[in-house]
């Protein structure tokens, strides 16, 4: 849900303290839902500080000259395809609204079923499914023109 490692630590840290600071708050039922809906919560204020304040604290890495050349068991067009279909997907998520972008990195990355969705998210099971299913013809659309990427 935080396309940067660094602000994604951030939003880890925020959502222990939240949940530490607020455990006389937590009322019983899945362990795994309350810190998730915190987790959720604390990426997504994540995104909206970021769009508030952009920055870039080390531009001179953002051509990621400094890395070190790949490995014998790393094939450099595999990488390059990977770390282009990568950044693709994340450009593509986020053009979408936050709701499906959420939705579709529960169900598609995390794993989450409909069920867990629409109760960490406190939406209907149908709203979670439109969702997902809007988002997904969304991201399509974004990336019709980069297919060759997602292919073979």
């Amino acid at each position: 849900m935080v396309p940067d490692p660094d602000q994604a630590a951030d939003a880890v840290q925020e959502a222990l303290f939240a949940a530490y600071r607020n455990l006389a708050s937590f009322r019983g039922g899945s362990v795994r839902s309350w810190l998730s809906r915190i987790a959720i919560n604390a990426a997504m204020d994540v995104q909206r500080a970021r769009k508030r304040r952009p920055t870039q604290p080390y531009p001179e890495l953002e051509d990621e000259a400094w890395q070190p050349p790949a490995g014998e068991e790393n094939d450099p067009e595999q990488v390059a395809v990977a770390t282009e279909r990568s950044r693709a997907l994340v450009q593509a998520l986020a053009r979408i609204g936050n709701d499906q972008r959420t939705a579709i990195v529960l169900f598609d990355v995390e794993g989450y079923d409909y069920a867990e969705i629409a109760d960490l998210t406190g939406v209907s099971l149908g709203t979670v499914k439109s969702r997902i299913h809007r988002g997904r013809l969304a991201l399509r659309t974004l990336l019709r023109d980069r297919m060759e990427l997602f292919r073979g």
